[in-house]
């Protein structure tokens, strides 16, 4: 793609309003230019939109299902140029973009469209008397995504939103605008009708995420990103009753038993820690082992954490991307300053990792494995989005589900144990909105996907998503007696 990135409003590209520049994570060198959307461009966006809301809603769900596959189709064909676009901003490997990132975005389309084709509608006939429901688009949609999963995030929300027969308006993070970028181009080449999809580019507050949420021709905002953001939405919104849909953010814990298989466990918790850098919404940042295998599996974490390898993007063995940002990553650091001034042992990790080429300037901090900390401490407290972790032996069953629980984040948790009967208890014992047995990130698109506490609100995934982006009407009909 271009070195410029541009608004995508009413079906064509607009190359408007002040620029920033993006910088690559792996190098820190600057990537691409973004025009930032003012308050008059983000009125046109949804002018746009709102222009577009009755040919769109009216279509049947069938040819909007079938509007989702060409976009799925379509995305196959510039499969490696959307490729490119995500490892530009994001500086991942492109193991994990070509195997995950972008087939995923296309998958959510297709699930979303068959989903939505197939969805029975709820009909009750009692005696004289007939109810039945029907489901409209609430009709403009702001769409907000985050930078750490940009292309398949986007996708899990454009694609319901999409179907169920609104139109949007979607902003990238500054971070990570180009993939978004070119699914809009992807959308006007397949002749998705103009105005039905448009993106816009620029910061948060006091700047286009800020005017698109607080817009009064905006109907609903769906928002994955940090907690605090969430809430400032919600504030933000709260004089319209704007519905919204919030992932927000975790402090996941995983619970390892002594019966567990360690292997398996430890290969789990290297990818449920360390994956994407650590910046999943879904990452393990608390660990709790049962003291018999505690240090056995600290152990053996702490030496494949030293082993991940720091290559480059285009290097398929490469297992630790850098951190999006300059800012992130010193957020990062300061963590693991912070774990040191607690008192934490550093059993791996907690630096910054030398190179002796281009990526010194880029932003990197090694995998960090930490052990000592009370369970008040802010590192077993606060979310870190990084690649780090922090492992504590418990002793008894309702003592691990006790330190899992005390969190003010409830997203998703992972429990690894050979008993059946534990798994069961323990998982519904959890206070989090997935939990994973023996496993980590194993996905079902039609199941809910959402966390607790200051975890989110709502839920993703399946129907889930078709009744945040749509609202129920019941129709009741006296039958009368007789004939016409």
């Amino acid at each position: 793609m271009s070195d410029q990135v541009t608004h995508f409003i009413g079906g064509v590209p607009v190359a408007e309003g002040a620029t920033f520049a993006t910088y690559d994570p792996v190098t820190g060198q600057p990537v691409r230019r973004v025009h930032e959307a003012d308050r008059a461009i983000v009125d046109r966006a949804v002018a746009a939109a709102r222009a577009a809301l009755p040919g769109w809603a009216a279509l049947p769900v069938a040819e909007r299902a079938a509007w989702m596959r060409r976009l799925a189709d379509a995305i196959e064909e510039r499969f490696e140029e959307l490729v490119a676009a995500e490892i530009a901003d994001t500086g991942k490997s492109i193991t994990q973009t070509r195997t995950l990132d972008i087939p995923r975005g296309a998958a959510n389309f297709r699930s979303f469209a068959e989903i939505a084709a197939q969805r029975p509608e709820s009909a009750f006939h009692l005696r004289d008397v007939l109810s039945y429901t029907v489901r409209r688009p609430l009709g403009v949609v702001a769409v907000i995504v985050p930078w750490n999963l940009p292309f398949l995030l986007a996708t899990w929300k454009i694609g319901p939103s999409l179907v169920a027969g609104n139109t949007i308006v979607v902003k990238p993070s500054e971070h990570t605008p180009g993939s978004v970028a070119v699914l809009a181009e992807i959308a006007a080449s397949v002749g998705l009708p103009p105005g039905v999809l448009n993106v816009v580019h620029g910061f948060g507050g006091g700047s286009t995420g800020q005017f698109l949420v607080e817009h009064p021709g905006v109907d609903a905002v769906t928002f994955t990103g940090e907690s605090r953001t969430g809430s400032t939405i919600m504030k933000s919104v709260a004089d319209r009753v704007k519905p919204v849909s919030f992932e927000l953010g975790g402090k996941n814990a995983g619970l390892v038993f002594a019966d567990a298989d360690l292997d398996a466990a430890v290969e789990g918790s290297v990818r449920s820690v360390f994956t994407n850098g650590g910046q999943v919404c879904l990452c393990t940042e608390r660990l709790y082992v049962e003291r018999p295998v505690f240090e056995e599996f600290t152990t053996r974490l702490a030496e494949r954490a030293g082993r991940l390898k720091f290559g480059r993007p285009a290097d398929e063995d490469t297992t630790m991307m850098p951190m999006i940002s300059a800012e992130h990553r010193d957020k990062v650091l300061s963590y693991y300053e912070l774990a040191k001034d607690e008192g934490a042992e550093i059993r791996a990790g907690g630096g910054v990792p030398r190179f002796g080429d281009d990526r010194d300037g880029g932003y990197y901090v090694e995998p960090t494995v930490l052990t000592g900390l009370p369970r008040d401490s802010r590192v077993n407290r606060e979310e870190i989005f990084g690649p780090v972790c922090h492992i504590t032996p418990f002793d008894t069953e309702a003592e691990a589900v006790e330190l899992a629980n005390d969190s003010e984040y409830g997203l998703a948790a992972t429990v690894w144990t050979s008993s059946l009967n534990r798994a069961h208890r323990v998982a519904q014992s959890l206070e989090a909105g997935l939990v994973w047995v023996n496993t980590w990130y194993l996905r079902d698109l039609r199941t809910p996907f959402g966390g607790v506490k200051l975890s989110g609100i709502g839920r993703e995934g399946g129907t889930h998503s078709l009744d945040f982006y749509s609202e129920p009407t019941t129709i009741t009909i006296k039958l009368e007696p007789g004939h016409d």
